[in-house]
C-alpha cells in the first residue's frame, strides 16, 4: 500500500505531548484531515509519525492551549470498559477522558460507559469490529484480540512472561510494543492498538479452600475461551470451563464453576470475594492491557484530535503505572482484613512446570519474538 509522511501538524502535536515518554508512537494516520469528513475507505493511510523524543515526565504535559480548538469540531467517542470505574482500569478511562476534555477545550466528550454496560470483552470486540459505530474505543485485555487473529497479542498472556511489572513496563515503553499494538491495524481487523496499560498480577480465587497448585485439581475453572487460558487451566490438572464474565458471579454462586482468576482489584470490584473467598497468590500473567479505537472512528477525527487523543492516552498510561501497584496493595490489605483466605505462593517453580506445555504450543513459529519478550525483563 502506498505511503505517504504524516502531517506535520500532528507530528508536532504529538512531540508537544511528550508520547515518547509512554513509548508510544502514532498508530497510521490518514493524511487527509478529518475536518472533511471524507469516508474512511477513501482516505489513504499514512506512515508512522515515528517515536518523539521528550522527556518522559512530561507525558500528557502540554497545556489545553497547545491546539487549535477554536476550529475544531466537536466529537463524542464512546468508551467501554468492563470493569467498575473504581478498578486499575477504570481509573485508567477516568484519567484518559479528564486529559483528552482537558486538551480539546471540551471539543472531544470521552463517554465512558464502565462496568460491562456494553457487553464483555468478546461483545464489545464483536461490535467494533463489525462497524456501525456505536463503540469507538474500549480498554481489552492485550491478549483478547487472540481470537481475532491476534497472534503476537497471544505472547503476552503466556504464562509467566513477566516476571515482574518492571519487565513490563521495559516492554510497554520499547519498540517492540509498537509491532504488537500496529498487529490488528495491519492485519485488517478495522481497530488499532493506541496504549498499554496493567491491572496487576492475575491470580486464581475459588469457592473452596485451597492452599496449594495440589487443590486445583479436579476444579471446574472459568476461563474466556481462548487457547491459553485453557491449555494453562488444564496444565494444571482442573478443567476449563467457559463462562462469560458478566455472569461469572452466578456461576461460581451455583456451583457452575469452582474459580476463576482476576487480578486482586477486578476481584474485589466485583464483588467476587462473596461466593468465592480464596484467593492463591500464583501471579501466572500480568493483567497486561491495551485501549483500541476502530479506524472509523480515528479517521473522523482531525489531526489536532488525534494528537489529543494519543497525549491523553500517553498521560493515562504513565498515571496507570504510578498507581496501580499501591492501589493493588492497598486492595489486597482490605481483602485480608476482611477475612479473605489468602494463599501467598513462595515458589513459583512447580506452576512454571504445569505450564510448560502451553507455552510450548502458543510460541511456534514466534520464538524469537517471544524470546524478545523474555530479554526485556
Amino acid at each position: 500500500m502506498k505511503k505517504k509522511i504524516v502531517s506535520t501538524v500532528l507530528c508536532a502535536a504529538m512531540v508537544a505531548g511528550s508520547l515518547a515518554g509512554c513509548g508510544l508512537k502514532s498508530p497510521d494516520t490518514p493524511t487527509t484531515a478529518a475536518a472533511t469528513q471524507a469516508p474512511a475507505d477513501t482516505q489513504a493511510p499514512a506512515d508512522n509519525a515515528g517515536s518523539t523524543t521528550a522527556a518522559a515526565d512530561n507525558a500528557g504535559g502540554a497545556s489545553a492551549g497547545a491546539y487549535d480548538t477554536a476550529n475544531m469540531p466537536a466529537v463524542t467517542l464512546v468508551y467501554a470498559e468492563v470493569n467498575p470505574l473504581d478498578t486499575i482500569v477504570g481509573q485508567m478511562a477516568t484519567d484518559f477522558k479528564t486529559k483528552a476534555e482537558e486538551l480539546s477545550d471540551g471539543k472531544i466528550t470521552i463517554d465512558v460507559q464502565a462496568s460491562g454496560v456494553l457487553g464483555s470483552e468478546n461483545d464489545v470486540l464483536d461490535t467494533m469490529l463489525g462497524g456501525g459505530g456505536t463503540i469507538d474505543m474500549s480498554r481489552i485485555s492485550a491478549f483478547a484480540l487472540t481470537s481475532y487473529g491476534g497472534a503476537k497479542s497471544m505472547l503476552l498472556s503466556l504464562p509467566y512472561t513477566f516476571v515482574s511489572r518492571e519487565h513490563f513496563w521495559n516492554f510497554a515503553t520499547s519498540d517492540l510494543a509498537q509491532e504488537f499494538l500496529l498487529e490488528s491495524q495491519e492485519n485488517g481487523s478495522g481497530v488499532r492498538g493506541l496504549w498499554y496499560g496493567e491491572e496487576g498480577f492475575r491470580h486464581f480465587f475459588t469457592t473452596k479452600e485451597i492452599s496449594g497448585i495440589e487443590d486445583l485439581k479436579g476444579m471446574k475453572l472459568r476461563v474466556s475461551n481462548d487457547p491459553v487460558m485453557n491449555g494453562l487451566v488444564e496444565g494444571l490438572g482442573a478443567s476449563p470451563t467457559v463462562v462469560s464474565f458478566n455472569e461469572l458471579y452466578s456461576a461460581l454462586q451455583t456451583g457452575v464453576v469452582d474459580g476463576a482468576e482476576q487480578p486482586i482489584a477486578n476481584y474485589k470490584s466485583n464483588a467476587f470475594p462473596e461466593v468465592a473467598p480464596n484467593m492463591i497468590l500464583d501471579g501466572h500473567t500480568l493483567g497486561a492491557v491495551q485501549v483500541i479505537i476502530t479506524d472509523e472512528a480515528w479517521d473522523k477525527l482531525t489531526p489536532d484530535q488525534q494528537a489529543i487523543i494519543m497525549e491523553a492516552g500517553a498521560y493515562a498510561s504513565q498515571q496507570n503505572r504510578a498507581n496501580s501497584e499501591s492501589k493493588e496493595n492497598e486492595v489486597l490489605d482490605q481483602l485480608k482484613s476482611e477475612g479473605v483466605n489468602i494463599v501467598e505462593v513462595t515458589d513459583v517453580t512447580p506452576w512454571q512446570e504445569a505450564t510448560k506445555k502451553v507455552i510450548e504450543d502458543n510460541t511456534k513459529g514466534y520464538e524469537d519474538l517471544y524470546q524478545k519478550l523474555l530479554d526485556l525483563q
